[in-house]
């Protein structure tokens, strides 16, 4: 895929969603790592539930880390994992308390030193809380990235890097929210919506699903 039509699609995408946000509830960094951690093979929609019961009774590192980890169990007991994701989430949040002060570091390598927490967490906590340019690739940026040949790659690190390289400056803040989304709600993993997608045209997919495409946006 040529340089103009990256730039097309993110365009595309930019216009039909000028301010892309993570689905995830919070009100904090803290709070938005936790949700990460916890979101870990579940979906948005159910860490939501969780937190917003958890953020009601503990929602700094200081008053998680003293329910414990039997304590913080029943807040997360519907979410998948929850065993080892209480234990991370208790073990951070005394790191934080310990070593930063109990706030969250801005910081790539601080991150990824907490329990529970690897480069694809600390990229949506540097992007979603603290504004950087990082592109957290999940299984629904890989799969777009890959079927579209936006970024192709054998895996994660190698979709990543190519995202890194190729996307314009100018896009790299929404880059992740936007293939997402695209990912969650239009390019499917099974059969993907490509009647309704807006970058039909742009898309190198081969195995099109067949319709009508939509009218094109003006930008």
């Amino acid at each position: 895929m040529n340089a103009a039509k990256r730039f097309a699609i993110y365009a595309r995408l930019r216009a039909a969603n000028p301010n892309p946000q993570t689905e995830l509830a919070y009100r904090t960094p803290f709070e938005l790592l936790v949700a990460v951690v916890l979101s870990a093979q579940a979906t948005d929609r159910s860490v939501n539930k969780a937190t917003a019961k958890l953020y009601a009774k503990a929602r700094t590192p200081a008053a998680i880390a003293e329910l414990g980890v039997e304590g913080l169990i029943p807040y997360i007991a519907s979410i998948g994992l929850f065993r080892t994701k209480a234990k991370n989430i208790v073990a951070l949040c005394e790191i934080l308390v310990r070593e930063h002060a109990g706030e969250v570091p801005a910081d790539r390598q601080a991150l990824e030193a907490l329990p529970g927490v690897g480069r694809k967490t600390a990229n949506v906590v540097l992007n979603c809380a603290f504004g950087q340019p990082t592109i957290a690739v999940d299984t629904h940026i890989f799969r777009v990235a890959n079927r579209t040949r936006l970024a192709p790659g054998k895996d994660v690190a190698e979709v990543e890097r190519k995202l890194e390289k190729f996307t314009p400056e100018e896009f790299k803040r929404g880059a992740h929210h936007w293939l997402v989304l695209h990912g969650r709600y239009v390019c499917v993993a099974r059969m993907p919506k490509c009647p309704i997608c807006i970058i039909r045209d742009l898309c190198e997919y081969p195995h099109k699903t067949k319709g009508e495409p939509p009218p094109l946006p003006l930008a």
